[in-house]
């Protein structure tokens, strides 16, 4: 092993899933404003027919790439060519290495931040911070029921017979071109699905408290009703991408800049 790889050795670490063991999440799920997730997406995104933001917190204690490690994420509801997705808006995590994969490979916009997650009973509580604010604090207490009932009956339908359930993600994939002021490619739409097989998953009462930062703005993503939270754990795999379109860099400019910090 060395800078420099065999053949042998690239194809022993080459992987067509990224799978957690035993991952433990909460997610938490709220109305926002429709022109809110409006304004946050780039064109060819769409907003769902309800303006639904999710936010996770998340630890994976074991995976088939060597890392454990604490991740959170901010999501909103969106559509492309027809098909209902989320589109993420942040992905904080606790390891350089999740940090690479996921930005190189499908576009997510991650950083390296602090992430707390503890689960004691029925009640779960987690933060994500940076730079010294503590931007996002969840708090759930797992009793069954939802802020409103009919989250379960949309997340429950969305779940198969088996038990398992796919999530449909979209990001952008662009770097800066080396010469500045430009993209090293036209930005690149990449939709990539997610295979859920949850040990256990349960339903909880949720709050969310949203600080504002001006580095990692999620406070702008306004609660507007609190619908619930979802705590699951079992095993997850990350399936993989595949680019379904190129945005003109110009246009695409102004959402760029998910994955690095400026005021």
């Amino acid at each position: 092993m060395g800078f420099v790889k065999t053949f042998n050795e690239i194809m022993a670490n080459t992987r067509s899933t990224a799978d957690f063991y035993d991952a433990e999440m909460l997610t938490i799920f709220w109305e926002t404003k429709p022109e809110i997730v409006a304004r946050l997406l780039p064109a060819p995104l769409k907003p769902a027919a309800m303006p639904i933001a999710m936010a996770f917190v998340a630890w994976y204690p074991a995976t088939n790439f060597d890392v454990t490690y604490h991740e959170s994420a901010l999501f909103v509801r969106v559509t492309y060519n027809g098909e209902e997705g989320s589109y993420c808006l942040a992905m904080p995590v606790t390891n350089d290495m999740a940090m690479a994969g996921g930005r190189e490979i499908y576009g997510y916009p991650k950083k390296m931040a602090d992430i707390h997650f503890k689960r004691t009973g029925e009640a779960v509580h987690g933060w994500t911070e940076r730079r010294g604010i503590r931007f996002m604090e969840v708090k759930a207490r797992l009793t069954g029921r939802c802020n409103d009932e009919e989250l379960k009956k949309v997340l429950d339908a969305m779940y198969n017979a088996d038990g398992s359930m796919k999530a449909v993600a979209f990001n952008f994939k662009g770097f800066p071109a080396p010469e500045g002021g430009a993209f090293d490619y036209n930005p690149r739409l990449v939709r990539q699905e997610t295979l859920f097989k949850p040990k256990e998953r349960t339903f909880g009462e949720a709050e969310i408290i949203l600080k504002d930062s001006a580095y990692d703005p999620w406070s702008e993503v306004e609660v507007v009703r609190m619908l619930g939270a979802m705590y699951t754990r079992g095993d997850n795999s990350m399936l993989g991408g595949k680019v379904v379109a190129e945005l003109d860099l110009m246009q695409f400019a102004p959402y760029a800049f998910l994955k690095w910090d400026m005021k």
